[in-house]
């Protein structure tokens, strides 16, 4: 069984249910280091000051919080636990609501929260009745000296947390480009909906791989074999002459795609 990442408890009501919580997803990007060039050291990092380049040791870094240009006040670890009077690593949830309400663009990341042996009843009723419900919680989580805001959803039999962006950290999207006049033709906007329905299909996750880690697997492979790696042309992009043929070009290829799929 994995190990809990944070232990603490979902509050709803006055119910107190014990939780872990797991982290849900795994980052398989390939990693790659740095490495100097005619031996492959790897090159390390070192903590500097700022005003006379001098190494830095961890006991002897605070943190600081700038409140204007170059200046800054200093904070304790206790003084900011203090900041959170609501308690560190409790999942208060505040309210429900239908997870379409929720804009997917607040998502940060997921983790799973898991029952303490004390509280597996509790848990299992609180799960049931969301499913039941077709709701998800929002709450505010202390995680890190960090308040959060969160959802709960039921996922596999399993709560998923879902930490979110705080509503004014969404920038607002204005474009120019977006003011600009267009004549957009009925039978374009009829062509870019069928090849939406050709491409409509249910979402199976098996069927997507990340192609840049499994490439650089493979090249891995090669080059500690020994084989020459030969980089492949890039194709030059297709010019778009007139978008109406495009599109007509686009639904009789959705429609190809379709009919091998199906």
């Amino acid at each position: 069984m994995p190990r809990a990442i944070w232990k603490g408890a979902i509050n709803f009501g006055l119910v107190t249910i014990p939780v872990g919580m797991y982290t849900a997803t795994d980052n398989k990007t390939p990693k790659f280091k740095q490495l100097r060039k005619d031996d492959h050291s790897p090159i390390r990092y070192k903590r500097v000051a700022e005003a006379d380049g001098e190494e830095v040791q961890w006991d002897d870094i605070v943190k600081g919080y700038e409140f204007e240009k170059d200046r800054y006040v200093v904070f304790t670890d206790e003084e900011l636990a203090a900041a959170h009077a609501e308690g560190d690593k409790l999942v208060d949830v505040v309210q429900f609501v239908d997870e379409e309400e929720i804009d997917p663009v607040m998502y940060q990341k997921s983790y799973y929260l898991a029952p303490e042996k004390t509280g597996i009843k509790a848990y299992k009723i609180l799960k049931e009745a969301l499913e039941e419900k077709g709701r998800v919680g929002i709450a505010k989580v202390s995680i890190r000296e960090k308040q959060q805001l969160a959802t709960l959803r039921v996922k596999d039999d399993v709560i998923v947390m879902e930490t979110m962006f705080w509503p004014d950290e969404i920038r607002t999207a204005e474009f120019d480009e977006l003011e600009s006049n267009v004549e957009i033709r009925p039978e374009e906007v009829e062509m870019a909906a069928t090849i939406i329905d050709n491409l409509t299909r249910p979402f199976e996750g098996e069927d997507f791989v990340d192609r840049t880690r499994e490439a650089v697997e493979e090249l891995a492979a090669k080059k500690i074999a020994g084989e020459e790696i030969v980089a492949p042309q890039s194709p030059e992009p297709t010019k778009v002459v007139d978008l109406l043929d495009a599109l007509k070009a686009s639904v009789e290829a959705t429609k190809e795609k379709q009919a091998k799929a199906g």
